[in-house]
């Protein structure tokens, strides 16, 4: 005798559904990640906007999962105001990813950072 399958099991067989479940999923999770920290740090949306030099605006957005993607500046800002510093890993190398205004403009840049052992 063969289980029938779940509602969700059936929805998730049907590749247009899952492509936007998979795609509203990972939204909802960088916007979780954004409540859980300014929550935990207690910071309110102007507060966060105010040190990362962005407007409310955009900071609400990403909260509630309207804006859907994100420059890498405006992720450096955010993150640099919650006191976390951005990390690209391959490997054993790493770069810590940091910005600085030259000209008015902002920038990207790279520096190398020492690979941790993970915590046994």
């Amino acid at each position: 005798m063969s289980k029938e399958l779940s509602t969700y099991d059936r929805k998730m067989k049907d590749r247009k559904f899952k492509k936007a479940y998979d795609a509203s999923y990972k939204e909802l999770l960088f916007s979780e990640l954004i409540i859980s920290i300014m929550e935990e740090d207690n910071k309110s949306v102007r507060k966060l906007a105010e040190e990362a030099n962005l407007s409310p605006s955009v900071i609400q957005e990403l909260r509630t999962g309207k804006q859907t993607d994100i420059k890498v500046t405006n992720l450096l800002k955010i993150a640099n105001a919650l006191g976390f510093e951005l990390v690209l890993e391959k490997g054993e190398e790493r770069l810590a990813l940091h910005e600085s205004v030259i000209n008015s403009r902002i920038h990207i840049s790279a520096t190398s950072v020492p690979h941790m052992a993970s915590r046994g």
